[in-house]
């Protein structure tokens, strides 16, 4: 039993509690520092839909409360004084989880002065009336981001196409999803630590060579998506035709990749041949003649390299790509040379 003459007294106890929380509160600004970091850089993309879910795996927290911590993260990233203050000591975790859920660059120093004042029930007190009161000015910030959406897609000097834009937050939320989603399926392990690869141009990896970065991982996602969408229909009632990529390639080039000849896109921008290769594996097929000036004499009917019967029994019988290293398991039939 403890001899209580050589106890602390309790003013050095609560000096103590007092010293060691705002210890705490500074580790935890330095934590979530970490997770926005690791968020940003997309470190939890490595099997996990979300960077909450991989703290949930990682650290034993709770989904609810990965979920705040990622959210916290993330807004302390454009709240430069509510960060320094927790970092510091002077705001709790507890208030700061709450003034986060309403501040804003232009608000943070006045909820900042409440916070210190206020205990953490008045604070959240506080951001209970705030977000009442700021319905209005919501509504108005949900207007200005509805209408700075954009997206634009050019191409640059050396023939890569180049995409930026601003996506509204539910709709941003939809592609990061649909992203990780389309990366598992191209990515995911299946024997060993080598990620399946894809078909054609963008080869499967092999032992000793490079992984994919996580900027090339999205890159092929967003290509993944744009194909399954062209090949299962984005509008049923739009022609399809509106919506095709057309490559025109000579017939030499389709069956030998040193052999001479055109392969590009119908604006003129030359593909490698590889690329041609894969595309009409699976691809509906017109058949052009020229004369030896160049002139169209015949069009054929369209026709498809892989009529659907046919692609069932691949199917069937292949449950996706032959070729040496492929992972495709859909969407696509074989190689020309698969066999």
């Amino acid at each position: 039993m403890q001899n209580m003459e050589h106890a602390p007294d309790l003013n050095q106890l609560a000096d103590e509690i007092a010293e060691l929380s705002a210890h705490l509160d500074a580790a935890t600004a330095r934590l979530l520092d970490l997770i926005r970091e690791f968020d940003a850089r997309g470190g939890w993309g490595n099997g996990f839909s979300s960077c909450a879910k991989w703290l949930s795996w990682r650290v034993s927290l709770a989904p609810g409360a990965a979920r705040e911590k990622v959210r916290v993260a993330r807004a302390l990233g454009t709240l430069p004084l509510l960060a320094q203050a927790l970092a510091r000591g002077e705001l709790s975790y507890s208030k700061v989880r709450e003034l986060t859920r309403v501040a804003t660059p232009e608000t943070e120093e006045r909820l900042l002065a409440f916070g210190r004042e206020g205990t953490a029930e008045h604070v959240e007190r506080i951001v209970r009336g705030w977000r009442r009161v700021d319905k209005i000015a919501e509504a108005q910030e949900a207007s200005r981001r509805h209408t700075g959406r954009a997206l634009k897609v050019y191409q640059d000097e050396d023939g890569m196409v180049v995409v930026r834009g601003r996506l509204e937050p539910e709709i941003g939320a939809v592609l990061v999803q649909a992203l990780a989603a389309a990366r598992e399926a191209l990515y995911q392990t299946h024997t060993g630590d080598v990620p399946a690869g894809t078909c054609g141009d963008v080869p499967a990896e092999t032992p000793g060579m490079a992984q994919p970065t996580m900027a090339q991982q999205q890159a092929d996602a967003l290509a993944l998506l744009a194909e399954t969408g062209l090949h299962h229909g984005i509008d049923p009632g739009a022609p399809a035709e509106r919506y095709q990529v057309v490559v025109h390639v000579d017939a030499p080039v389709l069956g030998d990749l040193e052999a001479p000849g055109q392969s590009v896109l119908e604006d003129g921008v030359r593909v490698p041949a590889g690329t041609s290769q894969r595309l009409a594996c699976d691809a509906t097929r017109v058949i052009m003649r020229h004369d030896p000036d160049g002139r169209i004499t015949e069009v054929g009917a369209r026709t498809r390299t892989i009529p659907p019967a046919l692609r069932r029994a691949l199917h069937h019988r292949d449950r996706g790509c032959r070729f040496l290293g492929c992972g495709v398991y859909f969407g696509q039939g074989p190689h020309l040379r698969c066999c």
